[in-house]
């Protein structure tokens, strides 16, 4: 029988696996776009679909991507940005040293 593993292992495991580290970054990164957008949206009082109407896409869009389904290319970005009246900012800066 095989031994039964805990959240923390399989995660470090997976994480592990060739290519896996940068998914999850992508990941990560998806959602904190999309959670930076609908924050902006919702501070505005507008439904997806106003937001949708406003960047000549579709609410489906972007449901999936505040929902972080989906890293955008740039100039998909750029279109909320723009409807949000919001400055679209990307940026390299260095990682803070280990302490």
């Amino acid at each position: 029988m095989t031994e039964r593993t805990d959240w923390a292992d399989l995660r470090d495991r997976r994480l592990s696996e060739p290519g896996a580290t940068e998914a999850y970054d992508a990941a990560h990164l998806a959602f904190a776009l999309g959670r930076a957008v609908r924050e902006m949206r919702e501070s505005r009082g507008w439904s997806q679909s106003e937001l949708a109407r406003a960047a000549d896409m579709t609410q489906s869009v972007v449901a999936r991507f505040e929902g972080g389904g989906t890293v955008p290319t740039l100039p998909v970005l750029g279109r909320p940005a723009r409807a949000l009246d919001a400055n679209l900012e990307v940026r390299i800066s260095p990682r803070a040293p280990a302490a």
